[in-house]
Formats: C-alpha cells, structure tokens, sequence
C-alpha cells in the first residue's frame, strides 16, 4: 500500500505592513479598518510598530490601540501622551510575543483594526507590520 503524500506548503510565514498618516487619512476617533486581513486559524508571531512622526491630539489626551481577535491584543490603548507612540523609533506590540505563549490564534478571519478614542488625532505618521504563519493546507 503506498503511503499518501505529505501535505505542505513552502510560503506559510506572511507578514503585512502599512502605514497610517493621520494627515493623510485623518484621525477621527472610532474603528479604522487597515485593509489587512489574518486567515482564520493564523498564528500571529510578531508584531511592532515604527513611529515616524509622533502621534498628537488638541488636548494629547487621545488613545490608539490595534486588535486582531479582541481589543488590546496587539497594542492596548495608549495616550499618544506617553509611550509607545509619543516618540520616533520602533515600538513592540504588547504582549511581546516573545514566546509561544504570547502567539495570537485567530479564530476567524479578520482585518486588523487600529482604534481611536477620547479625542481625534491631528497628526502622527506610523508604520506597522503584523507577521502570522498559516497552514493553507492543513
């Protein structure tokens, strides 16, 4: 009898990337969509931040968190007062996925969705990058 094929696939590891401009695509406080969508079933490994430009509000009072399966998965809420998006540079998503235990399963296919609260955001250039592995043909 001979033995079925094993099954894989070559370009499992994806990683997405996009960058906000809040001067460009305004800032208004609510859900925006990124147009980056995770496959159910996808294991998010990693996922960070660069700040080109540092977020700012009128009263620097407003909030920006990112989720894939809940709020707060990637980037809890943050005062763009304080860290991670004060300041340039490159910015860790929390938890820090350091370890299998921080991996984030989706469990169903979803678009990244980046949230605004308190007050509307006048200005800030962020770049962000979210990478997953998924087994297409498991």
């Amino acid at each position: 009898m001979a033995q079925a094929a094993i099954r894989n696939i070559s370009n499992a590891m994806k990683t997405l990337a996009w960058q906000y401009d809040f001067a460009v695509h305004g800032g208004a406080v609510g859900d925006i969509a990124t147009g980056c969508r995770v496959p159910n079933g996808a294991v998010i490994v990693n996922a960070f931040a660069t700040v080109v430009t540092a977020a700012t509000s009128t009263n620097s009072t407003a909030t920006i968190a990112f989720k894939a399966n809940a709020a707060n998965d990637i980037f809890t809420a943050a005062a763009v007062s304080g860290a991670p998006f004060s300041s340039t540079g490159q910015k860790l998503a929390i938890p820090d996925l350091a370890t299998v235990a921080d991996y984030k399963t989706m469990t169903a296919e979803r678009e990244l969705t980046m949230s605004i609260a308190v007050e509307a955001l006048t200005a800030g250039k962020i770049n962000f990058y979210v990478t997953y592995v998924h087994n297409s043909v498991a």
